[in-house]
């Protein structure tokens, strides 16, 4: 019977990147909010389109940019807390500063068609699938 012993540091290796890799991922977050300025978001799919839904609470729309490129599309703004002048601050949760995400559609988007809505800090992006990316049926003849 022949034993073979590997090098435990290389196994506590593996383990510790492993650890570092579960750690920095959103494995642990609480799925209700995201990491530091970057908003929120839920995608799904519905009717054959995209439809994407982001939390921007106290951003102005004016501040929010929009980017639609073959089947990706890139939301990014800025979001800015004013205290006032002479205001000082106790506790600060609110995370301010320049924001972007950029995400992939399974298909073409059709760039004159997306509409995108903003109300009470909720932005709603209907992204519709190009019509030339669209599956079509083939007569046999």
């Amino acid at each position: 019977m022949v034993r073979l012993f590997t090098n435990p540091i290389d196994n506590l290796l593996t383990l510790q990147k492993a650890l570092a890799d579960t750690m920095t991922s959103d494995w642990f977050g609480s799925g209700l909010s995201s990491r530091g300025g970057v908003p929120p978001i839920n995608i799904f799919q519905q009717d054959g389109e995209y439809a994407i839904i982001a939390e921007l609470p106290g951003v102005d729309r004016k501040d929010i940019d929009i980017d639609v490129q073959r089947n990706r599309i890139r939301i990014s703004g800025q979001k800015q807390v004013d205290y006032g002048e002479g205001a000082s601050v106790h506790r600060r949760e609110r995370q301010t500063g320049a924001f972007d995400r950029t995400f992939a559609t399974p298909f073409a988007l059709d760039a004159d068609k997306v509409k995108a809505e903003y109300n009470d800090g909720i932005l709603a992006l209907s992204l519709p699938r190009a019509e030339q990316d669209k599956p079509r049926s083939i007569n046999i003849s």
